[in-house]
């Protein structure tokens, strides 16, 4: 109904402005004495503008199942349909160019009026799409901010009654208070990251297209403008040049960012892959001992992946009813109950539901004094529910179609742990738990390079061991050209799966980056901004990135918060740790990062030795809690500098073993070596 209405009344309003805009022209043609001003125009106009503004809210926001590539078709689609007309009127304007009916104010002003409706309907169109995606994950602050844009938005609708025009004082500050509400807002792109490599690309064609639709019909109301003969000139509009501004605005902002994210999308992919298929393997197994230690990692995992407010969770058992409650008070409980209107949900709650359901009937809004968003799951076991998990939000429509997707995978899994602990003794399932991630060791290994540089120029060496059955090492070498490699050695922070899983990020991140040739400074800035958006907020990564030039014997690196490498030059027979600050990886997440990059170039000669090592060899620890040391390793490479590669790395090897003797790496360590030739005194 409400749709129905919007639609009408914006039909009505713009008949409403067309004809009396017409009338007033014809009332100032003719000098006719009728007391008649463009008031009622303006407000037609206005009425125009809201009641569309509420038809597209209306059914962008009905349409739950839309995603981010669908609301951007219609964007698309609805800038297509409205160019089209506008080219229509062009042609017609060409065609009669040559006689007086175009030339007639009637005729421009009335063309001159469907023209704004189009660009009416396709900018506030576009304005519901962004404002659904800036609010994607959204927060208070982000909806305090986004009502106190719409609010100035709208009542830059009032400057035209008072006649404020382009140049005073009130229309400027007015622009200046929208662009500030502007450049604040269209940097909320959390959507992007959802976006996998194909639709990324659609996304910027897409919105590509709404930038061109927003210059073509700029061009078209500037045309009729410049006739001098239209009635009202909307490029005068405070409303409309803000508007224009913001679109613009986000959509260049989106595709920059957009296209910033294209370089590691297909690695992140296909990691994010074998990460969720370790996630299915590590989950089949239940972290707690108990039941109720199962339900508390449930609960809080939920709350955190959706941004909860508060939550229960209910599960009936032999003995009662377990319920835990996080935020709530046992009254709240009950009062929120009461306020639950989707029938789906209620089912939910009585333990009645029996079949799958729409996920689009999972979450609903509340008539709560504190909470205006909910989400129900049931806790199946067997095929059969035995409990629920409600999540709670202070903010309406708080939820969306990936939060339950996500959800739902956490209910799952803790189903089958509960299955699990039912069927099977936790003897066997932690056996089949260490064979799980043996393979995903097995995965991890396939990330480091499967053969190393051996030729003319020079040789290279490895060794990686980790300290979980996953680690996040990562050693990596590239001939990106003829003579030119690019060398790099990192630490992930963290052990297991999800280092592992950074590691896969940051092979991705070489491998693009190492193919453009830039200098190692480049590398760790490019790397830097890349990391920063795909890293968890308390990782980071250390490296240390080497192009080597074997055609000049010359040797340029980076290093980022990594241990400083050893070097031997055979001339002088002398081993001397390589100098170069720099900060980790995803340690500062600005510009500012690039204050942090240095680099350092240097000349090798035949026979000398570089040796890149991760902090698990240093910090390896003996019997006393001695640490094996900087000095150690120093004073293990000068023994072996002087040997084959393969040589050097297994006598380091044997030192640190020697060392610490029987105790147990709580460290993932790593060792490359690299020896030069000459190839140009030979």
């Amino acid at each position: 109904m409400k749709i129905r209405l919007s639609f009408l009344g914006a039909i009505i309003c713009w008949l409403l402005f067309t004809g009396s805009s017409i009338y007033l022209l014809l009332v100032q043609s003719y000098d006719m004495k009728v007391d008649f001003s463009n008031f009622f125009p303006q407000l037609c106009f206005t009425g125009f503008v809201l009641t569309t503004f509420a038809y597209y809210r209306y059914i962008i926001t009905k349409a739950d199942s839309l995603n981010f590539t669908d609301l951007l078709w219609k964007v698309f689609i609805t800038g297509l349909i409205t160019t089209l007309i506008s080219l229509a009127i062009q042609l017609f304007f060409s065609i009669f160019a040559s006689t007086t009916l175009v030339e007639s104010p009637l005729t421009i002003n009335f063309f001159y009026n469907i023209l704004v409706g189009l660009v009416v309907i396709y900018m506030v169109s576009t304005l519901v799409v962004w404002k659904r995606l800036i609010l994607y994950q959204k927060s208070k602050n982000l909806l305090k901010l986004w009502g106190f844009f719409e609010i100035a938005l709208m009542a830059s609708l009032l400057f035209d009654f008072w006649g404020i025009q382009f140049g005073e004082p009130y229309f400027q500050l007015s622009l200046v208070i929208l662009a500030l509400f502007s450049i604040i807002l269209v940097f909320n792109l959390k959507w992007v990251a959802y976006l996998n490599f194909k639709q990324k690309w659609k996304g910027i064609l897409f919105i590509l297209l709404s930038g061109i639709y927003l210059y073509h019909f700029l061009l078209k109301l500037s045309w009729f403008v410049a006739t001098d003969m239209v009635i009202m000139n909307l490029l005068d509009r405070v409303f409309i040049l803000g508007l224009f501004a913001f679109l613009f605005l986000y959509a260049v902002i989106s595709i920059l960012v957009t296209l910033f994210n294209l370089p590691t999308s297909s690695v992140f992919e296909q990691k994010l892959k074998e990460a969720l298929d370790f996630q299915k393997l590590s989950q089949s197994i239940p972290r707690g001992e108990t039941k109720d230690q199962t339900y508390e990692i449930l609960l809080e995992s939920s709350m955190s992946a959706v941004f909860a407010d508060a939550a229960w969770l209910e599960v009936k058992e032999e003995g009662g009813t377990n319920q835990i409650i996080r935020n709530l008070k046992d009254e709240e409980v009950n009062e929120i109950k009461s306020a639950i209107k989707g029938e789906t949900i209620k089912a939910i709650l009585r333990l009645e539901l029996k079949n799958e359901v729409n996920p689009g009937k999972l979450t609903d809004d509340l008539k709560h004094s504190q909470f205006k968003s909910i989400i129900a799951l049931p806790i199946m076991v067997q095929n059969k529910q035995v409990g629920f998990i409600v999540l709670l939000n202070e903010v309406s429509e708080a939820f969306n179609r990936e939060m339950v997707n996500i959800i739902t995978t956490f209910v799952n899994q803790a189903s089958v742990s509960l299955e699990n602990l039912s069927l099977i003794q936790e003897s066997i399932e932690n056996e089949r738990y260490k064979e799980q991630l043996k393979i995903a060791k097995n995965v991890q290994k396939s990330l480091l390079p499967k053969a190393l540089v051996n030729n003319d120029h020079l040789t290279v060496a490895a060794f990686s061991m980790a300290a979980d059955e996953v680690g996040g090492d990562y050693y990596d070498i590239l001939e990106y050209r003829e003579n030119r490699f690019g060398l790099i050695i990192g630490d992930v922070s963290g052990k297991g799966t999800s280092a592992a899983f950074q590691m896969a990020q940051m092979k991705g991140i070489f491998h693009s980056l190492a193919n453009q040739g830039i200098s190692p400074s480049e590398f760790n800035k490019k790397a830097n901004i890349a990391l920063s958006q795909c890293l968890e907020r308390s990782s980071f990564i250390t490296s240390t990135y080497f192009d080597i030039n074997t055609e000049e014997n010359i040797l340029t690196f980076s290093r980022a918060g990594h241990c400083p490498s050893l070097f031997y030059c055979k001339n002088e027979n002398t081993v001397d740790y390589l100098k170069c600050d720099g900060m980790g990886l995803g340690m500062v997440r600005n510009s500012s990062y690039e204050d942090y990059v240095h680099s350092n170039t240097m000349s090798y000669h035949a026979g000398d030795t570089l040796l890149l090592y991760t902090d698990g060899i240093t910090e390896a620890k003996n019997q006393d809690g001695e640490q094996f040391g900087s000095d150690r390793l120093k004073d293990s490479f000068t023994t072996h500098a002087s040997k084959a590669p393969d040589q050097v790395k297994e006598g380091i090897k044997n030192d640190l073993s020697q060392f610490i003797g029987e105790m147990i790496i709580d460290d993932d360590y790593t060792l490359v070596v690299v020896q030069f030739k000459d190839k140009k005194n030979d």
